[in-house]
């Protein structure tokens, strides 16, 4: 391939990977912003949630910033089998730690209706 073609997946593939970080860390920067100035409104049990709720919704959307960088990388630059093989395992065990927060913070299935609303 290209050089300058590989040159731009990798500036491409490195924005990614800082946006996907910078998602995760404002997440919980707004997350424990929004705790600190609406901590006296709502009750400790609910002001915990909200906050939980808020900083793993950062997390979640971060991670997906990450996995598409991984995406680009194992495709266009890297595509060899174990990369690819390593790709899968990263996938797989993002889908599972995004069902298994999901239900944390939900308290539901994915699939399933949705509850009375909480606190955001």
């Amino acid at each position: 391939m290209e050089s300058w073609f590989l040159d731009v997946v990798d500036l491409l593939v490195l924005l990614l990977e800082a946006i996907g970080i910078a998602v995760i860390l404002g997440g919980f920067l707004v997350s424990t912003a929004v705790y600190l100035t609406h901590m006296r409104l709502w009750t400790t049990h609910d002001a915990y949630r909200a906050y939980r709720r808020r900083s793993v919704r950062g997390l979640i959307l971060g991670l997906e910033f990450l996995v598409a960088a991984d995406i680009i990388k194992t495709v266009t630059v890297d595509y060899t089998l174990e990369s690819v093989l390593l790709l899968g395992l990263i996938i797989l065990f993002r889908t599972f730690l995004v069902f298994a927060l999901h239900l944390e913070i939900e308290g539901r299935l994915p699939w399933t209706r949705e509850g009375p609303e909480e606190p955001d």
